[in-house]
């Protein structure tokens, strides 16, 4: 690849940083999925993105699959490519890079059409009810125990909202109104929405903010501080609920991420209002939230097992 297409790479990287704010993770995810169409792009001669087509793209996805690179895996590169190409043909519209003399010559996205093999369904896990409340039960937090009250509040408000794990860390103390029980989330794609805060978490909310200043520097805007007294990351959140989930006597492993889906699992069980729970969860395709149904569907089947005349087995 010439050194000016290359230089895209870093352009579209900057993009997704700065108007995307993507996680480190995914920003991360979409740079080696890159690195791989480079790499492809070199030893099928493709020097410049305006000579790949979609049968390259098609060769790149079966070089993948070939070397053993599961269905969910290559999907994602291919959402990474169709991105990168989306970005060049915005650019090319724009007409933003021609003032610096490299203007997109892109005129298609080659990996519009192209399909990954098919991944097997695979439902989300969940906590049941009782579990949950086993994990969400710990005492009070004691004078001065400043990070049980935090911990507390976040794996309330994680399973009151239904949160992802960046929107929790990235949460302002100006995110949260106590008093209507409302939290603003900016979500993926920057997009806000405004959900819902359950009792029990604007409880623990208020604990947390009266603990808060014995922690948090005083400039500091983010609602969840560490030690340190910065934002929290989401790495130390990951361990503490693991670690908060290891000490309520839980033998599965937790992490943020469980909250979310037992969020929409229970709320969807309760209710049937698929739309609504779309919004709650900021899904912007309501497929992605219909695998929550196949969750009820589950818990429906086990209660037809266990309580139908002719479903039930002789002792």
């Amino acid at each position: 690849m010439t050194a000016a297409a290359l230089e895209w790479l870093v352009r579209f990287r900057r993009y997704l940083s700065a108007e995307r704010r993507l996680s480190a993770h995914t920003d991360e995810s979409y740079a080696r999925d890159l690195r791989a169409l480079v790499k492809f792009c070199e030893r099928a001669g493709v020097r410049d993105w305006s000579g790949l087509d979609s049968q390259h793209v098609r060769a790149f996805a079966a070089h993948a699959h070939a070397g053993g690179l599961g269905p969910r895996s290559i999907q994602r590169r291919l959402s990474a490519v169709r991105s990168f190409y989306n970005f060049l043909l915005r650019e090319r519209a724009a007409g933003a890079a021609a003032a610096a003399g490299a203007r997109s010559r892109v005129s298609g996205n080659p990996a519009q059409g192209v399909r990954a093999p098919k991944a097997p369904r695979r439902l989300p896990r969940t906590l049941d009810a009782d579990q949950m409340a086993r994990l969400l039960k710990i005492p009070p937090a004691a004078a001065g125990d400043r990070l049980t009250a935090r911990d507390r509040a976040i794996m309330e408000l994680l399973y009151s909202s239904g949160l992802r794990l960046a929107e929790l860390t990235g949460l302002e103390l100006g995110s949260i109104d106590l008093k209507d029980r409302l939290v603003r989330v900016l979500g993926k794609g920057r997009k806000a929405r405004i959900v819902p805060v359950g009792r029990q978490a604007v409880q623990a909310l208020r604990e947390w903010l009266a603990a808060r200043p014995g922690l948090a520097h005083r400039e500091e805007s983010a609602l969840f501080v560490g030690r340190n007294g910065r934002r929290l990351g989401a790495r130390a959140v990951q361990a503490r609920i693991a670690g908060w989930a290891r000490r309520q006597g839980l033998n599965v492993p937790v992490h943020p991420h469980l909250f979310r889906h037992s969020f929409a699992s229970h709320l969807l069980e309760s209710s049937g209002e698929l739309r609504g729970v779309q919004e709650l969860l900021g899904h912007a395709d309501i497929s992605t939230t219909q695998i929550y149904t196949h969750l009820d569907f589950q818990h429906l089947a086990r209660i037809y097992d266990a309580t139908h005349p002719r479903a039930r087995r002789k002792a």
